[in-house]
């Protein structure tokens, strides 16, 4: 059992106890963030005289060796060691001698964990940002191809007006969009090296801690060394910002749930990206959607444990913070997967352009411009709303759509209907003359794009 600890204690730790103390099955994965940490750890000592510039030179150089032979496979990270930061240690140590063991001079375990995550996270963000970028450009695509594409809007899952599927899928725009700025204030806030605050109380050796940091690219060291290491906030704000993205990506893939039903057949989503019965030879399931849509619970329940985990957790470092990894590690990934697999379903889907139009049309989403009409011909509004609604009620008798009622039975209920009341009530026009900010008109919605591309293009 590699530890990094053991002289104030007679006897060896219960195997047990190891096994349960012991972080090595998970926090491997933080190997590239420990020996970063290290390298700019010893870079600082040998600076500030603290260690010769040739014990620094010679712990650099078994630093990189070990890097370099975990990454091609020639140096397994083995549940031997407690965490990875004595596998790291005792490696060095193995390869160059008791020089290794001056690693550690003026740092503890605590902000080194502390570092390592932030590094980790840190990281991390770089990738979901890009992930979102990648969905947000797709969904521009799809948005500058259909600006006249028509379709029903809907509350309550009820039709309600018409507008396109560019103005649609432009909600969802907005919301990525915010989710990457989630991450961009994420990233502002934590972006301080607590390298340097010690167990919690910082150290008695003379370290640049804002050298440290520049080094590492944070903008400057942590205040306050319990803060240093106790600090989880902005993981657990990761979790936060990751269950908003979640939730986002569940509502879109409801949404194509539903669109692919046989009774909307708004989409068909490509063959890669669904899969079939094992008895019935005629279904094409959404899989990808569903699972997605699925696994938004995980991540919440990943920020539930945190939150509960840290909730009464006196200062400074305690281990109960060990188990902020776990999770943390296991909703990145499946953000990561989610993200990239939803954006490959998005990219390949086909939209029944005519489907939807005809959906607007028979689900009565013209009606509001046709009482709009009526207030036209200067028919009071509440007047108008109730005329409509009967005619509503006549077409649903006739199975047709407004657009298909004759003249003749709109003038029996209110003679002022002429000729142009189809087109008034046309997808176009209730479309196109919603020209206000926001709106789905494309006259509205061009400006909207183009501030998107730019966006993009930053």
């Amino acid at each position: 059992m590699a530890q990094l600890w053991g002289g104030r204690f007679t006897k060896e730790t219960d195997r047990l106890v190891y096994n349960f103390n012991a972080s090595i099955t998970f926090d491997r994965k933080l190997y590239r963030q420990d020996i970063r940490g290290s390298l700019a750890h010893v870079k600082m000592l040998a600076k500030q005289g603290i260690l010769t510039q040739e014990e620094g030179s010679r712990i650099e150089e078994g630093l990189k060796g070990i890097l370099e032979d975990v990454e091609n496979g020639t140096l397994p990270i083995t549940e031997e060691y407690e965490d990875i930061h004595s596998f790291v240690e005792a490696n060095l140590i193995d390869r160059i001698g008791d020089v290794g063991k001056k690693l550690h001079t003026g740092r503890s375990r605590n902000d080194q964990v502390a570092l390592d995550m932030k590094l980790y996270v840190r990281d991390e963000i770089g990738e979901l940002d890009g992930l979102l970028k990648k969905l947000l450009t797709t969904i521009e695509k799809i948005m500058e191809e259909n600006l006249h594409t028509y379709m029903p809007g809907f509350t309550h899952l009820q039709k309600a007006q018409p507008l396109t599927l560019a103005h649609h899928l432009g909600a969802y725009f907005e919301m990525f969009r915010r989710d990457r700025g989630r991450m961009h204030d994420i990233y502002e806030r934590m972006n301080y090296c607590p390298l340097g605050a010690g167990a919690l109380a910082g150290t008695t050796y003379p370290l640049d801690r804002e050298y440290t940091a520049s080094l590492l690219d944070f903008y400057g060291a942590t205040r306050n060394s319990m803060d240093s290491v106790s600090d989880r906030d902005y993981v657990i704000e990761l979790l936060a910002a990751l269950s908003t993205v979640m939730m986002h990506l569940s509502r879109f893939c409801e949404e194509i749930i539903v669109w692919n039903t046989n009774e909307y057949r708004f989409v068909e989503i490509d063959d890669a990206y669904s899969t079939g019965s094992s008895i019935m030879p005629q279904k094409k399931n959404p899989d990808i959607a569903e699972l997605v849509r699925g696994k938004t619970g995980r991540v919440y329940g990943a920020l539930m444990s945190l939150l509960t985990t840290m909730k009464g957790l006196p200062l400074a470092y305690n281990k109960d913070m060990q188990e902020d990894k776990e999770p943390a590690f296991d909703a990145i990934d499946t953000v990561k997967g989610c993200l990239a697999l939803f954006e490959g379903m998005l990219s390949t889907m086909k939209f029944r352009k005519d489907v939807m139009e005809a959906s607007a049309k028979n689900g009565f989403t013209n009606a509001t411009d046709a009482a709009d009409y009526l207030v036209g011909k200067g028919v009071p509004f509440r007047d108008a709303h109730g005329i409509i609604g009967r005619l509503v009620l006549l077409c649903i008798e006739k199975n047709c759509s407004l657009d298909a009622l004759p003249l003749e039975e709109y003038q029996k209920l209110c003679p002022v209907f002429e000729k142009d009341i189809y087109e008034a009530i046309s997808m176009k026009t209730c479309v196109e003359k919603r020209m206000t900010l926001g709106a789905p008109g494309a006259e509205a919605m061009k400006p909207v794009l183009e501030e998107y591309r730019a966006y993009l293009e930053k």
